[in-house]
């Protein structure tokens, strides 16, 4: 017996959307209350302060239409500027109140970082993407964790060593902390109280350009005092080099090693060369280099694509291929099929293409 056909869902008469643009509501909607809007998700900056010597911590409070974010994962975060809009990627920290920390490192010549560690006010309101990312704890903690973090790679790990004192520290924790001096070292002083509050949590922090003894980076640092760690679950964050540095160094010495890279490594045997690329929609061919992302290469080219995480994961960057061959800049894999979706951020082009843009 067949199933009744659904009757059509009725919306209110009195419902906006049944009057009124999205966008013109939410343009006016903001001139009464800047986080009123009709389905987007903005965040108001309510405080700001210094984390380190180059890196600030933002406090955002989001409107209703965000969904919410397990430590570990990722969120963008829209920065109007110059009249564009602009889009990265961040791991923020939920605080008590429902806020959003959210910690920017300034990066030499980065737009949005400057304007949000430097020039940034409270009052502010920011385009909040829904959260993203696998960077989350395993759903049953039974065996020690070692987590290693390096720059940037240490808000995640603070979101999760957060989560993991409020379980009562279950497991077993090291965590490894590579910054350059202990003036660029973010959250120290809440990290050591961590440890000090809880035994079962140690924080090791490895300062490569300490005058007095300066710590080795992670492809050569000495694991040994941190005993056995065999059956470890490891979770890596950093620039790529850093995470290829550890799957390198810890292979076949560990349970598993869960990572994230920030900035894609550069594979040793880029592709050199150019090929023609087309933009169907846009009508445009242009002859970019092989061996470098496709969203750092049109970029280059004073195109602005839909951008994010920057690093294969948030998908904002994702677009029709309708020919040709693409290589993953992270695994060197190519991808030959035709009609299908190809991620700008990590992915070159290997030979002439046409993509829907």
């Amino acid at each position: 017996m067949s199933a009744l056909p659904r009757p059509a869902t009725r919306r209110s008469p009195l419902s906006p959307r049944q009057w009124v643009s999205e966008a013109l509501f939410d343009f006016w909607a903001g001139r009464v209350h800047p986080l009123w809007t009709l389905r987007r998700a903005r965040a108001r900056l309510v405080s700001r302060h210094a984390a380190s010597a180059d890196a600030m911590t933002l406090v955002l409070r989001p409107n209703r239409h965000f969904h919410g974010v397990a430590p570990g994962q990722h969120v963008n975060l829209g920065v109007e500027l110059d009249g564009r809009r602009l889009s990265r990627s961040y791991s923020p920290t939920l605080l008590d109140d429902g806020c959003l920390a959210i910690t920017v490192k300034t990066v030499a010549g980065g737009k949005v970082s400057q304007h949000l560690a430097q020039h940034a006010q409270v009052g502010e309101v920011f385009e909040l993407g829904q959260a993203f990312g696998e960077m989350t704890l395993p759903a049953a903690l039974s065996t020690r964790m070692l987590l290693l973090a390096a720059g940037s790679g240490i808000t995640p790990m603070r979101a999760l060593v957060r989560q993991l004192e409020a379980a009562g520290m279950p497991v077993q924790v090291d965590l490894v902390y590579w910054a350059q001096q202990r003036e660029a070292v973010c959250f120290a002083d809440e990290l050591a109280d961590i440890a000090a509050r809880h035994p079962g949590f140690r924080l090791h922090l490895a300062l490569t350009r300490d005058p007095a003894a300066p710590a080795a980076r992670v492809h050569d640092y000495d694991f040994n005092p941190l005993g056995d760690l065999s059956g470890v679950h490891v979770m890596a964050c950093g620039p790529g080099g850093f995470v290829e540095g550890a799957r390198a160094r810890l292979h076949g010495q560990v349970g598993a090693l869960q990572s994230e890279a920030f900035t894609p490594p550069v594979l040793s045997d880029a592709e050199t060369g150019t090929v023609q690329v087309e933009l169907r929609r846009s009508g445009r061919t242009l002859e970019l280099p092989r061996g470098t992302s496709l969203l750092q290469a049109l970029e280059a080219e004073g195109l602005r694509p839909a951008s994010g995480c920057r690093m294969g994961i948030c998908n904002t960057c994702v677009c029709g291929k309708a020919s040709g061959v693409t290589r993953h800049t992270l695994t060197g894999e190519y991808a030959t099929e035709p009609a299908t979706q190809v991620k700008l951020c990590v992915n070159s082009a290997s030979t002439d293409l046409i993509l829907e843009l």
